[in-house]
């Protein structure tokens, strides 16, 4: 038997039903008070984009409080030392919507947050992210859309901070092996695993 597929929005109601009023009335289009200490406490959060060839979402994290609020309808995310993909910025480039959601280690809930982003190179602001002696490449200026949060049953279902569910690293492949596979054994996957720990101390910032 061929499995239904939905293509419209009343057979999809139909399925789900009316969200919970507080479903609805907990979104709001700006930083509320009550949201703040989530974002603030937040070392964690996804960016999501949409490219040319479609979506695409990528992790940020740094220390708590990392994303500054600069007032209730912006924030600023500073976009550190990585792989130089750029996939999130030229993402921006052809279309500013992105989507962001935090979270906290131990916490429940998470917060989401929709809004529009362009990337800003301007010194004085690059310079109130200083870490280390270094600054970003750039910062994210995110107009803020919406702001809601999301409950918990992700989190509890998952059991995504239960320590007793946390893997050991040799479980997976390395990411040297997984270099190593994917060039078809071109790329020296041993000589990348053994040199990774000390290359991420030295070029985290």
């Amino acid at each position: 038997m061929m499995n239904k597929i939905v293509t419209d929005i009343a057979k999809l109601e139909e399925i789900y039903g009316k969200p919970a009023p507080a479903s609805v009335f907990k979104e709001v289009n700006y930083i509320h008070p009550v949201y703040r200490p989530f974002i603030e406490s937040s070392p964690f959060v996804a960016l999501a984009t949409v490219g040319p060839e479609g979506m695409d979402v990528s992790p940020r994290g740094d220390q708590a409080g990392f994303l500054h609020i600069e007032d209730e309808k912006t924030l600023l995310l500073p976009d550190r030392k990585g792989n130089n993909r750029i996939d999130s910025l030229r993402n921006i480039l052809h279309d500013n919507r992105v989507a962001l959601l935090f979270l906290i280690p131990g916490i429940g809930e998470t917060l989401r947050v929709n809004g529009r982003a362009e990337i800003i190179i301007d010194p004085e602001i690059r310079e109130r992210f200083a870490y280390r002696n270094a600054l970003p490449y750039s910062v994210l200026r995110i107009t803020v859309d919406a702001v809601f949060f999301q409950c918990s049953r992700a989190i509890l279902r998952s059991k995504l901070w239960d320590i007793s569910t946390q893997l050991e690293r040799s479980n997976l492949p390395s990411v040297g092996n997984i270099l190593k596979e994917i060039s078809k054994g071109d790329f020296d996957g041993a000589d990348y695993d053994a040199k990774l720990p000390q290359r991420l101390k030295d070029n985290l910032y």
